[in-house]
């Protein structure tokens, strides 16, 4: 018996700052109409979402609030990395303001994410709903990343710790930049920081497996 070909098609992805796309490439190659809201092509302050957007990841910048940025030439400022957070959140908002009818129980967004490192956004947005480290999901390093919003939560497939295996990262254990990608110096991070903000696979496709 032959299985029908889901068209995917009509369905609106928005990845905002979204960067290299990683995390919504799973849903680009399922055949998603996936749209990577980022610079330096889209600004997500001058972008005004279409109707009938089906999901949304985003991932705000997180220089200014992760604990790691110890060593940072300028102060930390979270009033100032708050705007980009707060511009995505009106987004997903605005995605959810109109209903199909008056009884609708639920919006027409199927479902929504933040990502950031763990760090400071956690005082302004609660706790996470999920907690999690991209060797949850069988990529082979450590990183603390808190995710907020309405979804559902996509199953470990690594459970136990081992220590001698994630608690040194080399460079090769990080995700390599996607091909077509060009690397701009004037994001203000170097390439290591740049490959180490890359959605982890594992993760970006267990997210898919449970959210579509």
């Amino acid at each position: 018996m032959s299985s029908k070909t889901v068209d995917n098609s009509c369905k609106i992805i928005l990845d905002l700052c979204g960067g290299t796309g990683s995390w919504s490439k799973p849903y680009r190659d399922a055949g998603y109409d996936v749209r990577v809201i980022t610079l330096p092509k889209v600004d997500v302050f001058d972008y005004v979402p279409p109707i009938d957007v089906y999901g949304i990841l985003a991932a705000p910048t997180c220089t200014h609030f992760s604990f790691a940025r110890t060593r940072a030439k300028t102060p930390r400022d979270l009033e100032d990395a708050m705007k980009l957070v707060r511009r995505c959140l009106e987004i997903i908002w605005q995605c959810q303001y109109t209903l199909y009818k008056p009884t609708a129980m639920r919006t027409g967004l199927r479902f929504w994410a933040l990502e950031n490192p763990r760090g400071f956004l956690q005082f302004f947005l609660g706790k996470p709903a999920l907690a999690f480290h991209p060797w949850h999901y069988g990529d082979g390093y450590m990183k603390s990343t808190h995710l907020w919003g309405y979804f559902n939560t996509p199953k470990q497939v690594v459970v136990d710790y081992v220590k001698t295996k994630f608690d040194h990262i080399n460079a090769r254990d990080l995700p390599c930049l996607p091909m077509g990608y060009v690397y701009d110096p004037a994001c203000g991070l170097d390439v290591r920081q740049v490959r180490r903000s890359i959605t982890p696979e594992g993760f970006a496709k267990a997210f898919f497996e449970v959210n579509q």
